[in-house]
This record gives structure tokens, C-alpha cells and sequence, in this order.
């Protein structure tokens, strides 16, 4: 009877360990299958809010650059490259430099000439962070016109200056997908923000 005892709970013990052990071994591989899955969603978070915030920044640069170009003269529009909207480009990169988009003593450099259609000026800048293909655009337009697209009457329209601020912003999404699954990708590797904002000349 001893024996028989000892017997059964012998067994019993065998199919113990042997049920733990593919629990454990079913648990190591749940995980392994769920870690990847884990780093892509954790990445994903990161960095699209890295992207928001950064739009928000761009945002804000965009309104102070308004904010500033709406208090200007326009007696010198036109000549090239007025003196009145040089201040509302330095507003924009101050604003950005102040906020981390662009690094601090970054070397943004105006590509030529800003280029002038009517009462719009488009400034573009490079060199503004590592990457060559990086390009930082400034769009001044100091005739904006409200209407009734604005939600003002027919009859009533005010002159404005909408400044127009855009930059890329990389993606690091697309390197983690590239380590999970190498080859090529369809992911863009970066996006470019494009804010504007707009405030009523008043001068």
C-alpha cells in the first residue's frame, strides 16, 4: 500500500513539473511574440506626441511672426527683401530656437533671395539641423484679405499679414519597423508641418 502511494504521487509530481515547465515555456514565448509588438506601440506614442508637440511649437512660431509683422510698416514692400519682414523672420527663428525645434546657435542660412509674388515673400533656410534636406520655409503674406470665407460681411474686409511657417519633422517609427522587419518600408521617413496664423495690419 506504501508503495502504491509513493507510486501515485510520484506521477503526480512528474506531471506537475512537466505542466509547469510548458507553462513557462508558453510564457517565454507569448512574450517574445508580444515584446516586438510592445517596442512598435511604445515607439508609435513617443512619437507621434514628439510630433504634436513639435506642430504646436510651429504653431506658436508661426503667430508670434503674425504678431510681429502685423505692427510693421509697409512703406518699404517694395524693395527685395524689406527691412519691416527681416524683424517677423527673426521672430520666427528666435521663437523656434527658443522652443528646441531648431538647436541652439544652429547655422540657418536664406537660400538666395526671398522670392516675392505681389505682396507675398517666401524665405526658405537650410543648414538649420544636420540633416542636408532639411528646409526651413518662412511665407510672409502682408495682404492677406478677410471676407466672407473669414466670416465677415460681403461689404467688410480688413488687411491682414498670415505668416506661414514649415519644417520637417523626422520619424523614428520608421527605424524600429525597419529593425522588426528589415527591407523596404513605406513608412515616409519624415513629415513636414506647415502652421499659419493671422493678425490684422496695424499700420
Amino acid at each position: 500500500m506504501l508503495q502504491l502511494t509513493i507510486a501515485f504521487w510520484s506521477s503526480v509530481c512528474r506531471e506537475a513539473k512537466s505542466i509547469l515547465r510548458k507553462a513557462e515555456g508558453s510564457a517565454i514565448l507569448e512574450f517574445a511574440i508580444a515584446l516586438p509588438l510592445l517596442v512598435v506601440f511604445v515607439v508609435g506614442i513617443y512619437d507621434f506626441s514628439g510630433a504634436l508637440n513639435e506642430k504646436q511649437k510651429i504653431e506658436q512660431s508661426a503667430q508670434e511672426g503674425a504678431i510681429v509683422a502685423a505692427a510693421q510698416p509697409t512703406s518699404d514692400l517694395s524693395t527685395g527683401n524689406p527691412d519691416s519682414l527681416q524683424a517677423v523672420v527673426a521672430a520666427v527663428l528666435n521663437s523656434l530656437t527658443g522652443s528646441g525645434v531648431l538647436a541652439p546657435g544652429n547655422q540657418c542660412k536664406l537660400q538666395g533671395s526671398p522670392q516675392q509674388t505681389a505682396l507675398t515673400w517666401t524665405y526658405t533656410f537650410s543648414g538649420c539641423s544636420s540633416d542636408p534636406n532639411d528646409f526651413l520655409t518662412i511665407i510672409i503674406n502682408r495682404g492677406w484679405l478677410s471676407g466672407p470665407s473669414t466670416g465677415l460681411p460681403q461689404q467688410t474686409s480688413a488687411v491682414g499679414t498670415m505668416v506661414t511657417v514649415s519644417y520637417p519633422y523626422h520619424w523614428r517609427f520608421n527605424s524600429v519597423i525597419q529593425l522588426l522587419f528589415p527591407g523596404p518600408s513605406s513608412y515616409a521617413s519624415f513629415l513636414t508641418l506647415t502652421e499659419s496664423a493671422i493678425v490684422h495690419n496695424q499700420m
